[in-house]
């Protein structure tokens, strides 16, 4: 894998020009500036999102035709293969994946429900999995691909009121590592990224009536600032590019030093 200096050019290393992504989750938050950061650097971007194509649109419209979206629920994992199939044969080969799709339960564990529990783990966990699993061959086939898990925070450290979200993100760490040591050989990458506490509906959703948490978790950021979404962005266009050829199985912290701090 040596580089030929020769011809070396940075800003074709970092390019994602000709590929395609599916981005899940993508019409808002996170998934929104992983498109904006994918957009920029050359790729086409299928969003795969549970809402609906008109409220979808006020989100996507700026991107033209470079975004494409498709209405689809990654719990409805018996259809997946079936949509995987449509995706490709419509819009040409996949080469990027970003599982980003969740959702959130903010409850004790004495308060929640199974019926809670399973809900958030199928939306995270088993609806990642079933992507990936149906885009897999198709990328061995490619002999290249890039697959990303929105991991979190709560991978590594424990938070309350968060069990269901906690075990999916933990659960993403296994899920690398065992992909990466089945896929490394056909040229898949397969990694994570661990966002730290950043500026979306859903950090404010949880910390605006709870100033004790917002408090601790101001506390703990040696950057003393939440971070942005773009940080996860370009962190994500970065480990899809050539430019990260040789990171796989990794989950990167994107949090201002959060993990480590005191």
């Amino acid at each position: 894998m040596s580089i030929d200096l020769a011809n070396f050019n940075i800003q074709k290393i970092y390019s994602l020009e000709g590929q395609t992504a599916i981005v899940t989750g993508g019409a808002s938050g996170l998934g929104l500036a992983i498109i904006r950061c994918l957009v920029s650097a050359g790729a086409k971007v299928i969003v795969l999102s549970s809402r609906g194509p008109e409220e979808a649109a006020e989100s996507l419209n700026e991107f033209g035709e470079e975004v494409v979206f498709y209405q689809f629920n990654v719990t409805d994992t018996d259809r997946t293969q079936e949509m995987v199939d449509r995706i490709i044969a419509e819009q040409g080969p996949i080469s990027i994946l970003i599982n980003n799709a969740g959702n959130h339960c903010k409850k004790f564990i004495w308060e929640m429900s199974v019926e809670d529990y399973v809900s958030v783990l199928n939306v995270h966990l088993i609806g990642a999995f079933a992507l990936t699993k149906a885009l897999v061959p198709h990328m061995k086939t490619l002999n290249r691909g890039s697959i990303i898990f929105m991991a979190s925070m709560a991978s590594y450290i424990g938070q309350p009121q968060i069990s269901g979200y906690a075990t999916a993100k933990a659960g993403y760490l296994g899920l690398v590592h065992t992909l990466t040591a089945e896929c490394a050989e056909f040229g898949i990458r397969v990694n994570a990224i661990a966002p730290g506490w950043i500026d979306t509906p859903m950090f404010r959703k949880a910390t605006d009536n709870d100033p004790v948490r917002l408090a601790k978790i101001m506390g703990r950021i040696p950057a003393k600032t939440i971070g942005d979404p773009m940080d996860i962005g370009m962190c994500a266009a970065f480990l899809c590019s050539d430019a990260a050829r040789y990171i796989n199985g990794a989950c990167i912290p994107v949090d201002g030093g959060g993990l480590i701090g005191f």
